[in-house]
């Protein structure tokens, strides 16, 4: 047996990577862990977690609104976007702090450098003139955003800069129909800002629901933000008062900022994946199996780099089975089936399963069950807001093959609907639960007649 320097050395310091160089240190493994900028990856440092902590900031605004019609005196109310940034940033260092120290507790040594394959067996540092022999590699890097090849793309900015406009604009053009596009329109337009989202396809969130989608859609411009579909730029130009949008719809559009929400691309660049002999697939996402195992015999890739779910608790998992297979001896492939999902636009999304589309592909027929509704928060105050319920059935088994929500909580409850889902729950076992009121909630147990759609 050959002796390393490091007998793991794991390429990204994000939620996947660090989760597996964790464990695998745990074992009595050395472990290497490099990091390029700041441990924690898009989730922590530019991702999920300060995101969240915008749309909570953005959320205010409707509370104040909705305040008033539970008989609180309104009073004037104003945004100090330094002041949150500068709250934002505290708490982002503190939880990469944290995921340092669970490094370092764990015995694992964390290089804040680029690291690049040499051989499959060869890492090299940054500038630093040795490099390190490593029996396994883990490739964890992650995605970064992208933008499209046309004049004047240079002017706009991705989600990485969003986190840090040295103020706030008084109007952005949000470009995409995603999770981050949708999830950013709605923290600018809570904050104030008049907000327009532009999308290529006929409909906003590709992939989910179309009931979701179309809903999702009417309820964002309810709240007042402009929804342009079947429509992109052609070119972008610099102008006194911010950014001019020229449009393929024939119009010009002009905002202080034009951001760019339009998808992320594995972070394979300049890794020496090439070198290494390591397979990328037709998407340029390095190509694993169901073990996470790259066509070289000792080389590994976890999380959005892997381009297979985008989303840190699956990256996480993904480590984690990683390193129980290599490091405890227990073979543990991830499941990527029914895994959960939740859109925190406003209002937020949560999905488990097939939509209603891909059931009918697959199984032909399905029963539908469906409520719109207006919570019983928003009825005390005659707001307009409606929430969305649809759950796709099996007609033969009455096994749920779906669950999507649209409106407040859903992420929270979806979490509890996924557990019922990846069991196999049946509709039958699902209305047996007793309803808990009064919660929005209770109506996912209470539908019981089958919605039948127009066009059907």
């Amino acid at each position: 047996m050959p002796k390393y320097d490091y007998d793991l050395f794991v390429i990204g310091a994000g939620s996947g990577g660090v989760r597996a160089a964790r464990l695998a240190a745990m074992s009595g493994a050395k472990v290497g862990i490099a990091e390029e900028h700041r441990v924690g990856g898009t989730c922590v440092i530019r991702g999920c977690v300060p995101k969240k902590f915008m749309v909570y900031a953005s959320e205010f605004s409707s509370h104040f609104k909705a305040a008033e019609g539970f008989g609180w005196s309104r009073t004037e109310a104003s945004f100090d976007w330094p002041a949150f940034i500068r709250a934002k940033d505290i708490e982002i260092a503190r939880l990469s702090g944290i995921y340092v120290t669970n490094l370092q507790n764990a015995g694992a040594d964390l290089v804040h450098a680029r690291a690049e394959l040499r051989d499959a067996h060869t890492i090299a540092l940054g500038d630093r003139d040795r490099t390190y022999s490593v029996g396994k590699v883990l490739i964890a890097t992650g995605g970064r955003p992208t933008r499209p090849p046309i004049p004047g793309v240079e002017l706009s900015i991705t989600s990485n800069e969003a986190f840090h406009l040295p103020q706030l604009p008084k109007s952005i053009l949000i470009v995409g129909g995603g999770y981050i596009a949708l999830e950013f329109a709605g923290i600018f337009a809570g904050l104030g800002v008049a907000t327009t989202v532009i999308y290529r396809g006929a409909n906003i969130l590709r992939g989910f629901d179309n009931d979701v989608r179309s809903h999702l859609a009417a309820e964002m411009e309810r709240r007042g933000i402009t929804v342009i579909l079947g429509c992109e730029h052609t070119r972008l130009e610099k102008t006194a008062g911010g950014v001019k949008s020229s449009l393929t719809n024939g119009h010009d559009l002009e905002t202080e900022v034009v951001m760019y929400a339009t998808g992320r691309e594995p972070y394979t660049e300049g890794l020496g994946l090439e070198t290494a002999g390591v397979a990328l697939n037709e998407r340029g996402a390095v190509a694993v199996d169901n073990y996470s195992k790259t066509n070289v015999a000792n080389i590994w890739a976890v999380g959005d780099v892997t381009d297979r779910i985008a989303l840190t608790p699956v990256a996480i998992r993904e480590g984690a089975a990683f390193a129980e297979t290599e490091f405890y001896g227990r073979p543990t492939a991830f499941d990527h089936e029914m895994v959960a999902s939740a859109v925190f636009s406003q209002p937020p999304v949560g999905a488990v399963g097939l939509s209603e589309a891909d059931a009918r592909q697959k199984f032909g027929k399905v029963d539908i069950y469906r409520a719109v509704f207006r919570p019983m928060k928003v009825t005390f105050y005659g707001g307009q807001e409606r929430m969305l319920m649809k759950l796709v059935v099996h007609p033969g088994t009455d096994r749920l093959l779906g669950c999507h929500i649209v409106g407040p909580d859903a992420p929270e409850m979806i979490q509890m609907a996924a557990i019922a889902l990846k069991m196999g729950a049946t509709k039958a076992q699902w209305d047996s639960t007793c309803a808990v009121h009064p919660t929005a909630a209770e109506e996912l147990v209470t539908m019981r007649e089958k919605y039948v759609p127009m066009e059907l």
